[in-house]
């Protein structure tokens, strides 16, 4: 007897759900909520979330743009001193470098000076560390600041950024809640019913199943983006509002600036000797060489342990070649270690292509789930008797005109000789977003898709063309043949349903 009233308590027991019941005012709460604050920050939120899903690449599309080489994979001490010198030969005021060193993502030597006459430049340099081309890469550059700061004032943008990640993630947690359901139906679809209802379905299972990654990404947007904040907040409460003080907290040791000629550069092979005795199990990634020929010149050398997810320690070493001390991003407190981790985890520039691959797919997920959301919100105004057909219109403009500006500035860059690409993508949105009221939205998406797919295989193939006998580094072929294939990709997704179906079996032959 005793034993089969535990068994009905057990099977009564069981059939509990594990979390309390959630109070329907609650959810109610929480959807209005989630539905408001998505469509508040709707726009920037798909554009953050487009932008950092190319982002992901942005080495391989910098290697995309000058792929003549020479491809590297180690260099000497002696080579990257070398090519310094040379750059500071063609450019003596530069007041600070910037050397990048060969890595798995960036296979070359580079040096980018800074504040030099005529702008700034890049210079490739080749084993020896002689200066062989200039590296140009508009396109790189403009895709990773339309990510970064939305090419407003540093300041304004990178707080804009972090405001939208803010934005991103309380709309993840709002709609985790208000859907108590969502993970039990997390395999759920409603197929060959309500149009409606199918997109809530699609969007609520990516959200799921990406929402490790959505998280991830959007908390360490959101703290990447209002760093500036951050360290404002640090330095009223601990240094009286000296920024410079809480900034110098995450630099290193300070070498006092002496702007009074030294009369000679600093020995930079000698200072990578140094460092790479004390962290031999590190390798350098890049130099950032501040005043050189000054009396105040040194550097900061980031160097880079393969099996940490980490941006690198920092190690400081004056003019005279002597190290100064390390930042700790590596072997310092855990809130070091944490903050060092911030930007390879938001990028994904960890793992290699397989990583990167991964974070472009998903981020690509985030990117549909935000489209999807404000579809699903504009169809359940209309089958409440509320339509908005020109919102409707123009949201799927809006959607659709990013790939399309993407693939035209790109394009245009690699035609024009004066390439703007910030000038391009921007008419190129506008545009896009203006032929909203001239058609319906089933016919702009077709549309627009189709007009993308054009044009990036136009990319691709201009590229191709351009480059024929001068790509020495293979990424260029890779991004040539991943953009043709994204470009087949999205033209068959405008074609009929049954078209894409495979014909019925005769059973009578």
């Amino acid at each position: 007897m005793a034993t089969s009233l535990d068994k009905r308590a057990k099977a009564k027991a069981a059939g509990k759900p594990i979390w309390p019941k959630v109070p329907a005012e609650f959810v109610r709460a929480m959807l209005a909520g989630h539905s408001a604050l998505g469509l508040a920050f709707a726009a920037l939120i798909y554009l953050v979330c487009f932008s950092g899903s190319i982002a992901v690449f942005t080495q391989e599309f910098e290697r995309w743009e000058a792929p003549a080489g020479p491809v590297l994979h180690t260099t000497s001490p002696q080579a990257v001193d070398a090519a310094v010198r040379a750059t500071l030969a063609k450019n003596p005021t530069a007041h600070d470098l910037l050397v990048r060193l060969p890595t798995a993502d960036h296979p070359r030597l580079t040096v980018h000076d800074d504040d030099a006459p005529g702008g700034e430049r890049t210079y490739v340099a080749d084993q020896a560390g002689r200066l062989v081309d200039e590296a140009q890469t508009p396109w790189s550059d403009f895709q990773a600041k339309l990510h970064t700061v939305l090419h407003l004032p540093g300041t304004w943008g990178r707080f804009l950024v972090g405001l939208t990640g803010v934005a991103l993630l309380s709309s993840l947690i709002s709609g985790v809640l208000s859907h108590p359901r969502v993970f039990k139906d997390a395999f759920a679809f409603r197929w060959g019913g309500s149009k409606r209802l199918q997109e809530a379905d699609l969007h609520n299972r990516i959200s799921v199943w990406g929402l490790p990654f959505h998280l991830a990404v959007s908390l360490t947007g959101a703290f990447l983006g209002l760093t500036t904040i951050i360290v404002g907040v640090l330095a009223l409460a601990t240094f009286k509002g000296d920024t410079a003080k809480a900034y110098a907290l995450f630099s290193g040791p300070v070498v006092q600036d002496d702007p009074r000629p030294a009369g000679r550069l600093m020995d930079l092979g000698a200072a990578l000797d140094a460092v790479k005795a004390r962290h031999s199990n590190a390798k350098p990634s890049y130099i950032y060489v501040q005043h050189p020929r000054e009396r105040g010149q040194h550097a900061t050398i980031n160097l880079v342990t393969e099996s940490r997810l980490s941006r690198g320690e920092t190690v400081v070493v004056d003019g005279a070649g002597r190290i100064r001390g390390e930042v700790g991003y590596e072997s310092g407190s855990l809130g070091f270690r944490v903050l060092s981790a911030m930007t390879p985890l938001h990028f994904g520039w960890f793992g290699g292509w397989p990583v990167k691959v991964a974070y472009f797919l998903l981020g690509l997920g985030l990117t549909a789930v935000t489209a999807s959301g404000v579809a699903i919100w504009l169809a359940r105004r209309r089958d409440k008797g509320r339509p908005a057909p020109r919102w409707e219109r123009l949201w799927v403009a809006f959607a659709w005109s990013q790939p399309l500006a993407y693939a035209l500035s790109a394009l245009v860059s690699l035609l024009s000789p004066t390439p703007a690409p910030v000038a391009v993508w921007g008419l190129a949105t506008l545009v896009t977003c203006g032929s909203a009221v001239f058609a319906t939205p089933p016919r702009l998406s077709i549309g627009l898709r189709r007009i993308s797919a054009v044009l990036i295989a136009m990319a691709a193939v201009a590229h191709g063309a351009s480059h024929r006998g001068l790509m020495a580094d293979p990424v260029g072929w890779v991004l040539d043949a991943g953009m043709l294939a994204t470009a087949l990709l999205l033209a068959l997704t405008t074609l009929p349903a049954r078209s894409l179906s495979p014909p019925l079996i005769n059973r009578d032959a």
